[in-house]
């Protein structure tokens, strides 16, 4: 028996093996993976407490670094891990020295007092940060 794909108009059709790839199941997986893809890349995004960031006239990339979150209630968060005041240093020195970039990344809600938010990042300086960016949204048009 020959080996053959779909057979021609002038040939007969009989028995021989069809040889062709199914695609089917190849691309059903690949949007699969797609779809987990999107779905775990915005958890990713949207890590940490939810709070109402200051509002900026130009806002940029937040930088790769270490995220410290400040609540309105006064709670603490390293890289999405709740510390007290007490446990913060140690805590920025960790996160510090396992982070690609060296920038500790301030994300404040807009009713934190602004001598709460120097006092963290004093310390995130004592821990090593080489670099300070402040979280905002970008500004509401209308």
């Amino acid at each position: 028996m020959a080996i053959h794909s779909l057979p021609s108009a002038d040939e007969p059709i009989g028995d021989d093996i069809v040889a062709e790839i199914n695609i089917t199941p190849l691309t059903d997986i690949f949007l699969v993976l797609l779809i987990i893809f999107m779905v775990t890349s915005s958890v990713i995004s949207s890590q940490g407490k939810n709070v109402n960031l200051p509002e900026a006239a130009q806002s940029t990339t937040t930088p790769q670094g270490v995220s410290v979150t400040l609540t309105e209630a006064g709670e603490i968060q390293v890289n999405d891990r709740t510390v007290s005041r007490e446990e913060l240093p140690e805590a920025l020195r960790e996160a510090l020295a396992g982070a690609k970039e060296k920038v500790v990344v301030l994300r404040g809600d807009r009713k934190v007092l602004f001598g709460d938010a120097v006092s963290i990042l004093d310390v995130a300086e004592q821990a090593g940060a080489e670099g300070i960016a402040l979280a905002t949204k970008p500004k509401q048009r209308g």
